[in-house]
């Protein structure tokens, strides 16, 4: 069940807004308390997931971005005819020769949870970073 809460992001973008939207996602995920390698991990992870959306999605999607208790939270949908269950279920790292079929092991790899959401009406993929515990280094 995904619950709503007050995004720090919310829009639909479209090819020409990739770049912009990168440096949106790491000044709202940094001012929700994200920081270091951390931040950049998560911010590579959104991004693989925004140029997913805008490759195999229909060329553009939707990002919300939100603070959840300890966690900064990214959902990404496109209305693209969704991921086949053989590419879905593999959790592989891709042959280093493969041009394709990162994103989504990266975004996985990069972020501490993920969840997809897929079918013939497009893609949903949330995924989440914690947040330092106060005073940890």
């Amino acid at each position: 069940m995904f619950i709503e809460t007050a995004a720090l992001l919310a829009q639909t973008f479209d090819r020409s807004q990739v770049t912009r939207l990168r440096h949106a996602v790491t000044s709202c995920a940094s001012a929700a308390g994200l920081a270091g390698q951390r931040l950049e991990d998560f911010v590579l992870a959104v991004n693989e997931l925004i140029t997913n959306a805008v490759r195999h999605g229909g060329g553009r999607g939707r990002i919300r971005l939100w603070r959840a208790n300890r966690d900064v939270v990214c959902e990404i949908s496109d209305e693209g005819a969704g991921i086949d269950d053989a590419r879905l279920g593999n959790h592989d790292r891709p042959r280093l020769d493969t041009a394709g079929g990162w994103g989504l092991w990266l975004a996985r790899q990069l972020s501490d949870r993920m969840e997809v959401r897929t079918g013939p009406g497009g893609t949903t993929v949330r995924i989440s970073a914690a947040l330092a515990e106060e005073g940890a280094h």
